[in-house]
């Protein structure tokens, strides 16, 4: 079927086509994930990449702490 016999317009299916590219190479896409474990996903590497950055603070801290002592 055609996008023009689901009333979609050339935008929408344009925008779609190149969201799933992306997500198929791996990227972040544009939008909303397509599937559950795309968007499953998305949410591991942003608290991969929050617990990376808390860690960063608590070596710096403990470096911090560390040189206040001697």
């Amino acid at each position: 079927m055609s996008a023009a016999a689901w009333n979609l317009g050339e935008t929408v299916v344009r925008r779609w086509m190149k969201q799933y590219t992306a997500e198929l190479n791996g990227q972040a896409g544009i939008g909303k994930p397509l599937t559950p474990e795309q968007q499953r996903i998305r949410q591991l590497e942003a608290e991969n990449r929050q617990l990376r950055m808390d860690n960063d603070v608590l070596k710096k801290a403990s470096a911090f702490f560390a040189r206040e002592l001697k």
